[in-house]
């Protein structure tokens, strides 16, 4: 497509206009912006109020996909010919138009560029072409949000789509593969726009890596579960029967993954007559990775084909019907009542029972959110500590842990106490008295053991009764990081709430 000293050019003219994530950001506000979230042009273009500046010449161009007379445009590319040549811009007489869309984009790690085909802007349906290649998404800002937060050595982008999770990666070596080549021709694109350079590689899941291990795997796979179809769309449907897809992302990622190296998934499963945990954990089992795993929401068929339905541009077209009948009639022959969407988050810890949690999580988490994986999988070996050891441990409560009692006005007493975490998974929990109280006196001063004697003494209650009662949700409240040990490197990541 483009050679490298092509995108080299075109790199020096984006950054020569000031086409840039922050002065983009900056020109076009927040209601440009929150526009542009919308897909909406209108925002944008009233912001611009016809400026004549490269910046917003590009912006109008590359951002907007507005027809651009070549005189105007042609100097503001770097290597037009070029980008002509390689099929990224449509000529039509003196009139420019671009074929893709590129985006400023950044993370904490850097910023850049991502290059992918156009969104449909201002309502327009287009239905997507089978090679089509998806840019900036919710899904993929998601994804890039779960990861645990460090440098990695070697990264698989598993089905990389545009490029996108390669500008928030800290990573030594970045492996990117994709069956679509054209994603991996845009791609290219995006991480060398953005300094970055990758191994590109072409082929289906885990064949174009045999034998290859990895610090981090990272994918948000084609994992729309429908019927089977010749005109599939490569960028969300698998082409493999119900949720096979996902279960081979996971089943095959222990072998592609270092000691404590992790697999960060996002994607969908099928609800059917069996407990969606039961069927996934058949997946993480054999494994031997430990794994947290959260549904984050359920959707009935017709919600879910409906979706799917509108985002391959049929809504109000002869097929919309037909289509939905199909993806009935599926559903119903292979008993899927419903899917789950949500996250997946293993780590191969290689050990005789690993730690394999599920939960449906519904409710809104604090970002960071990759913070609050990597914390779980840090606590696993702590709440598991021999209960001699785990007893002579000075636990603290974790940094953000709040108490909040309710009850009726002017009561003696509150009705309900809650223990709140405001980082991570913002998961809340009532203790009940003792536990309560013990968990109040953690201040990584005195053994957990010692705590529980002098409750049990204040509530007059035998101090081997109360620990034996205790301990099970000790434990679990240390896995759930609501405490912490003396020497953790527990990262609290606080930040804003979101979905």
């Amino acid at each position: 497509m483009l050679d490298e000293t092509a995108i080299d050019a075109l790199r020096r003219a984006l950054v020569a206009a000031d086409y840039t994530l922050d002065a983009v950001s900056e020109r076009l506000g927040n209601v440009g912006l929150a526009g542009l979230a919308r897909n909406a042009s209108v925002p944008a273009l009233r912001t611009l109020a016809g400026a004549t500046d490269s910046q917003a010449e590009l912006i109008r161009f590359w951002l907007l996909g507005l027809p651009m007379p070549a005189g105007t445009i042609r100097p503001l590319l770097g290597c037009p010919d070029m980008l002509v040549e390689a099929g990224l811009i449509a000529v039509n007489g003196d009139e420019w138009r671009a074929a893709i869309e590129l985006k400023p984009h950044g993370s904490q790690a850097r910023s850049g560029w991502i290059c992918s085909d156009q969104t449909p802007l201002d309502g327009r349906v287009v239905p997507p072409s089978e090679d089509f290649v998806l840019g900036a998404s919710p899904a993929s800002t998601t994804l890039a949000q779960l990861v645990p937060p460090g440098h990695y050595g070697r990264v698989l982008d598993l089905g990389t789509g545009c490029g996108i999770q390669g500008l928030h990666l800290d990573a030594e070596q970045l492996v990117a593969t994709d069956l679509n080549p054209r994603a991996l021709e845009l791609a290219c694109i995006s991480l060398r726009l953005s300094g970055l350079h990758a191994d590109l590689r072409l082929g289906s899941l885990y064949e174009p890596v045999a034998g290859e291990q990895f610090d981090l795997i990272v994918t948000n796979p084609p994992y729309v579960i429908g019927p089977p179809r010749a005109d599939r769309l490569i960028y969300r449907d698998g082409g493999l029967a119900g949720d096979d897809l996902m279960r081979e992302v996971v089943t095959g990622a222990a072998e592609h993954l270092n000691p404590g190296g992790y697999l960060v998934v996002l994607g969908n499963w099928a609800i059917t007559d069996r407990p969606w945990d039961e069927r996934l954990t058949e997946w993480i089992t054999p494994t031997g990775c430990d794994a947290l795993v959260l549904q984050r929401e359920v959707l009935d068929a017709f919600e879910y084909i409906e979706l799917w339905l509108a985002d391959a541009g049929l809504t109000g077209r002869a097929e919309y019907l037909p289509r939905y009948r199909q993806w009935l009639d599926y559903f119903a022959d292979n008993g899927i009542t419903s899917v789950g969407l949500g996250w997946l988050v293993l780590r191969r810890a290689d050990r005789d029972q690993p730690e394999v949690r599920f939960e449906d999580w519904p409710h809104a988490v604090h970002q960071p959110v990759g913070t609050a994986f990597a914390n779980f999988f840090t606590a696993v070996d702590a709440a598991r500590l021999p209960e001699p050891e785990f007893w002579a441990q000075a636990w603290k409560q974790a940094p953000g842990l709040t108490q909040e009692t309710f009850g009726r006005p002017g009561a003696a007493d509150p009705e309900h106490l809650v223990l709140r975490q405001g980082y991570g998974f913002g998961r809340a929990m009532e203790p009940g008295t003792a536990l309560a109280a013990v968990v109040g006196a953690c201040d990584g001063e005195l053994p957990l053991g010692a705590l529980v004697a002098a409750v049990a003494g204040l509530l007059d209650e035998d101090g081997q009764t109360l620990a034996n009662e205790l301990l099970p949700t000790l434990r679990e409240l240390v896995s759930l990081g609501y405490l912490v040990g003396e020497d953790s490197q527990v990262l609290t990541g606080f930040g804003q709430s979101g979905h």
